[in-house]
């Protein structure tokens, strides 16, 4: 069956591995695609991909608000990772807790400049379900 829906987001990212490593350690990617300048991350929990692309220069980084959001098992989780984003020099915003359905969410930068929102208690799957 085809692939059908959001499949993916591209991001042009100046290292390859550096930026893998970013999005495997606060957002649960792995690579499951690889070809010259390109990868392709995924948390293998739905049919969605990351496409990260290599270029020499990122002028225009997805942020200040544009970002990617990344849901967290729990709250702890997301003090975890704002913790070792804050030690990397990745956190940007965080944590805040903007109750139901926003949730306890924080905002980290990768190394490009994207940024990325790392969260807990979004509501997305019920608002998304909801008639």
């Amino acid at each position: 069956m085809p692939d059908i829906g959001l499949t993916h987001v591209a991001l042009p990212v100046t290292d390859l591995v550096r930026s893998a490593a970013f999005y495997a350690t606060f957002a649960n990617m792995e690579v499951v695609h690889r070809r010259d300048g390109v990868v392709w991350l995924s948390d293998r929990t739905r049919p969605f991909v990351v496409v990260l692309a290599e270029v020499a220069v990122v002028d225009s980084p997805l942020r200040p608000f544009g970002h990617l959001g990344v849901g967290c098992a729990t709250r702890a989780e997301v003090d975890r990772l704002c913790a070792a984003a804050r030690e990397g020099g990745f956190l940007v915003d965080g944590a805040t807790d903007s109750g139901p359905p926003a949730g306890y969410w924080a905002f980290l930068r990768d190394p490009d400049g994207h940024t990325l929102e790392v969260s807990f208690g979004q509501e997305v799957g019920l608002s998304a379900h909801a008639r």
